[in-house]
């Protein structure tokens, strides 16, 4: 058996990103219709949603406006929605300290990951939990988990998503028929990490973390999304945050000096 999504529609946030195009393109893949959310990647996210036959839909989703706009326009083109994945988020690249963290930069970090991720499924089971049916999966992060050295912005708005928010939104929806469930991606690599040149030694303390040692691909976050949306293979399962990080325990932490 494999996971069907013919006709159903699904909403997938920063939908143009490394691990977000995978996302939609396997579900595509599975017979779903998937709208392709972007911020700035209007090019990757057109190209994407003409490659699966779905359609990009432009909103800054750390505004309440354009939340409500872009749901607004997706039952205008499509219907109403079955299932969504709360994926967009961005990961400030320079690692810092927290007591070297800016006010402004851990504003920024919350605001484009616990933000984007709380006004997402606001919208989304507002209008699902009417319906009675409907499948929120929330994208976190290992560093959520495990924290992340040099990034405890990043950590605080991941570990947000996948604590204090999910399991509060599972509450709110008992009763509906709606679910909502998160994913936990640890190291993935990702395209832009590839471009980037990802630093072999950290690749290797990653590594040393894990149980199966290698590095996600977002092909395995795409699969365990898919999973967790899809009622017929995780119906009874609601709240949950699926790790997938090759089985780590948490990271090797070297001391300030190195």
């Amino acid at each position: 058996m494999i996971l069907d999504f013919s006709g159903l529609r699904v909403l997938v946030t920063g939908g143009a990103g490394g691990i977000g195009t995978e996302i939609c393109r396997e579900l595509h893949a599975l017979g779903a219709e998937v709208v392709v959310h972007y911020h700035r990647s209007k090019l990757q996210a057109e190209d994407l949603a003409k490659e699966i036959g779905g359609s990009a839909i432009q909103a800054d989703l750390t505004k309440e406006e354009d939340v409500l706009n872009l749901f607004k326009q997706i039952e205008n083109l499509h219907g109403s929605l079955d299932c969504c994945v709360a994926n967009a988020g961005k990961y400030p690249t320079e690692s810092l300290p927290a007591w070297e963290i800016s006010g402004d930069r851990l504003a920024e970090t919350l605001d484009l990951n616990l933000k984007v991720t709380f006004y997402t499924s606001q919208e989304f089971l507002r209008r699902a939990v009417e319906r009675k049916r409907g499948s929120l999966v929330l994208v976190g992060s290992t560093a959520g988990v495990h924290g992340e050295r040099g990034h405890a912005d990043y950590a605080c708005a991941k570990g947000a998503i996948t604590s204090g928010l999910l399991k509060t939104l599972k509450n709110d929806i008992a009763g509906t028929g709606v679910r909502v469930n998160a994913v936990a991606p640890g190291w993935t690599l990702t395209e832009s990490k590839i471009n980037d040149g990802l630093d072999d030694s950290i690749s290797k303390t990653a590594l040393k973390t894990m149980s199966i040692k290698k590095l996600a691909t977002p092909k395995d976050v795409a699969s365990a999304v898919s999973f967790l949306l899809h009622d017929g293979y995780s119906g009874h399962i609601s709240g949950q945050v699926l790790e997938v990080s090759g089985g780590m325990e948490g990271r090797i932490i070297p001391g300030v000096d190195g």
